[in-house]
Order: structure tokens, then sequence, then C-alpha cells
């Protein structure tokens, strides 16, 4: 496997509406999960019903996307891969940040979450051999100021707890940077919608199947309120999101898709505030500016080189 940059094929503002789309789509996962939590609904329960519900429209915009590229020749290998970076940046990646939420606030998770294009950085550079840049690696002192800020403020209440969800979600911020590296080539080779097709369909095979051996049938039958969330997580924060993420990539650069990103964090602030009644802490707009701010500057400094 190799790491690929972005395509910059297609128009670039429809990527940039893409990205700005899915990220504030992408915000609302938290505030979905913790929802369903309250309703008694364990971890993989949520990731099978969340999958369960996605997957058969993968597979059926996968076999569209299949049949409108038979003119191009997709070796098998190459699915091989969009499966297994698949299992990689969706199910490890989703399952760590689920257990992360049991424990954390959406908004330090997603702030957590966002850091993810140091782990880009640093693992392109150890695995692909991509030059470390010590300048924009420098601005990310400033994210992790932010997420100091607000780890010590909910580790005052949560204690241990806080870190045990601090270490699942930076797991899942590492995997989800493996995805971004590994992601470009493969959608350049199948397309945007193909890849998400095959590389959802594989994680959701491993997730259902990790379901079956932990958890009997009946596990799936939840309260209707536990139900319609875990349609509108399927729906509103992985299906549509995980398109428009892939259409993104496809037509703008990572550097600017993670720009763009910074819209996520700040609105799941807000919809945690708005929705689950979370207090607006001065130490969360804090650890929030922190962290945007040096994703931002990190972006920034990238481009100018």
């Amino acid at each position: 496997m190799t790491a690929s940059s972005a395509p910059s094929t297609g128009t670039p503002w429809l990527g940039y509406g893409f990205a700005a789309l899915g990220a504030v789509l992408f915000a609302s996962k938290g505030i979905l999960i913790k929802l369903a939590f309250a309703e008694g609904v364990d971890t993989l329960t949520l990731l099978a019903l969340r999958m369960g519900l996605s997957v058969p429209v993968y597979v059926a915009v996968g076999f569209l996307a299949h049949a409108r590229e038979r003119q191009r020749v997709i070796p098998m290998p190459t699915y091989a891969k969009a499966l297994l970076i698949g299992v990689i940046g969706y199910w490890f990646s989703s399952y760590a940040d689920f257990k992360g939420l049991e424990t954390l606030t959406p908004q330090f998770e997603r702030l957590i979450l966002f850091t993810y294009p140091l782990f880009v950085l640093l693992l392109g550079a150890a695995l692909f051999h991509m030059p470390l840049r010590w300048k924009p690696l420098a601005s990310f002192g400033l994210a992790y100021l932010g997420l100091a800020v607000v780890f010590l403020a909910d580790f005052e209440t949560g204690g241990g707890d806080i870190v045990v969800g601090a270490l699942w979600v930076l797991g899942a911020a590492v995997t989800f940077a493996l995805y971004q590296l590994l992601a470009g080539g493969s959608i350049a080779a199948m397309g945007a919608p193909l890849f998400t097709s095959v590389a959802m369909t594989g994680a959701a095979v491993v997730i259902l199947g990790l379901f079956l051996l932990t958890h009997p049938l009946s596990a799936l039958l939840v309260s209707e309120r536990a139900f319609a969330l875990a349609v509108a997580l399927a729906i509103g924060a992985t299906i549509l999101p995980s398109f428009l993420m892939s259409a993104a990539l496809s037509r703008i650069s990572a550097a600017a898709n993670s720009t763009i990103g910074t819209l996520s964090p700040v609105v799941t602030l807000f919809l945690a505030v708005l929705i689950l009644d979370e207090p607006l802490r001065g130490v969360d707009i804090l650890g929030t500016a922190l962290v945007v701010g040096g994703v931002g500057l990190f972006t920034v400094v990238d481009r100018r080189r």
C-alpha cells in the first residue's frame, strides 16, 4: 500500500461544499451516540444497528458504481485494499470512538479526534517516507494545549475514566489518519462511490460478525427511541457524510478538507449545549479555540510551504 495525496480533479468549490456539509453531519455523531447510550444501548449493539441499517445502501450504491465503471478494469487486489482500508478506518476507528464516548463529553471527543492531521503527518513520515516538516508540526503544540485544558477540567470530575476514554478516542484519531493516507490512491483507482461502498461494507461485515459472536440477536430489539436514534446515526452521521468525505477528497486536497473540518468541533460544542444540556464552560470555549487555531495554523503553514 502506498499513500496518495487527494486528487485535484473535479470542481473545487463543490468539494468545499461537500467537505463543509460532511463536517457538520459528522459533528452530530457524538450527540446521537450519547442519546442512544442514555437509552441503555451498549457500544457494539449501537454499532451493529448503525452498520446493519447502513450496509444495504452501500451495497446498492456499490453495484451501481461497479456497473458504471465497467469500462475501467479494476483488479481484485484493489477491491481487497479498499476492504482493508474500511476495516481500519471505519471499523476500528468507529469502535474506539464509540468506546471513548462512554465516558467523554461529545465536545471533548470531537476535539481529540480533530487532531488527526498530526498523525497524518507522523504516520506519513514513518510509513510512507513523506518528509517530516517541523514548522507545521510545531503548530500542534497549540492544539494539544487546548486538549490539555479541557482534559484537566474533566479529569477533576471523571478521574481515570476520562483517561481511558481519551486513549480510546486517540486510537480512533490514529486509525482515521491512516485511513486518510491510504484512501486517496484507492479513490483515484475506483472512484469515490465505489470505494466508499466497498470500504464501508468491509467494516460492516466485521462489526456484525463481532456482534453475533458476543450478543444474542434479541439485543437488537431496542426501544423505539433508541432505534430512531440508530436510524439517524446511520443516515445522517454515517451514510451521507462518508460519501461527502470521499467526494470532497476526490476534488480538493486533504489540507483543504482539514481546514473546512474546523467547523466540526465548534458545531459539536453548541449541539452538546443545545441538545444534551451540557454547560457552556469557559474552559470548553478556550480549549476549542486553541485546538481549532492549532489545526488551522498547521494548514496555513503547510500551504505556504
